[in-house]
């Protein structure tokens, strides 16, 4: 059983979908195109949802306004941290000049952008692994569009997957998303040994994880 119905909120308007289930709890949720859905118990009213909801303000303003800087974030051309106007020209090849790169069509920029990846990514990877003491292997790159995640450590194939999305931003924060991924080498897991090895590779690492984290 589907409810719909809007909810203002600093004078903005987003639409609520609430799915009313056997649950004895309510998890409200903001999805990438801003809608809250609400998912409760078959006795939960309308009046009670929007106070709910209204309880959650701080939450929700939280989660609205790092989805929003996340789609402004694709919406633009960022390489590297940095913010580029696209300039359409019939030139055979990219050419970057300042903040502005010219390209003769999409395909084009996104062929450019994927070698960009490779190389970027390749010579980071290079880079941080030789900092490590640990015995490690030295892992088979893999670069794919992620929606959850910005790095994978897989022990099976001795491989590290890198989120395409981090082409957008700083070698910093590449860099953090490499070092928790050789991390995982020393200790698959998240306990305090292994964030103990993020901190000596990078003593700053949360300044990146608040980065992207939004």
């Amino acid at each position: 059983m589907q409810l719909e119905f809007d909810y203002k909120l600093d004078g903005e308007t987003y639409k609520v979908i609430v799915t009313k289930k056997n649950n004895k709890n309510t998890y409200i949720k903001v999805k990438e195109d801003l809608t809250i859905n609400v998912s409760t118990n078959y006795l939960a009213t309308k009046h009670y949802i929007k106070g709910l909801l209204d309880s959650e303000r701080d939450y929700l303003r939280r989660v609205l306004r790092k989805l929003k800087l996340r789609a402004e974030k694709e919406a633009d051309f960022y390489y590297l941290g940095k913010k580029y106007d696209i300039i359409w020209v019939p030139f055979s090849k990219v050419e970057i000049d300042g903040l502005k790169i010219y390209a003769k069509d999409e395909k084009q920029l996104e062929k450019w952008l994927k070698k960009e990846m490779l190389r970027v990514f390749t010579e980071r990877l290079e880079y941080n692994y030789d900092l490590f003491d640990e015995d490690i292997p030295f892992p088979k790159l893999k670069i794919r569009s992620m929606k959850t995640r910005w790095g994978v450590c897989n022990k099976r194939d001795d491989s590290v997957t890198l989120n395409s999305k981090l082409i957008k931003y700083d070698i910093k924060e590449i860099d953090y998303v490499i070092i928790h991924e050789l991390s995982h080498f020393v200790h698959f897991d998240h306990s305090k040994d292994f964030w103990k090895t993020v901190s000596y590779y990078m003593p700053d690492y949360k300044k990146a994880v608040k980065v992207l984290n939004g």
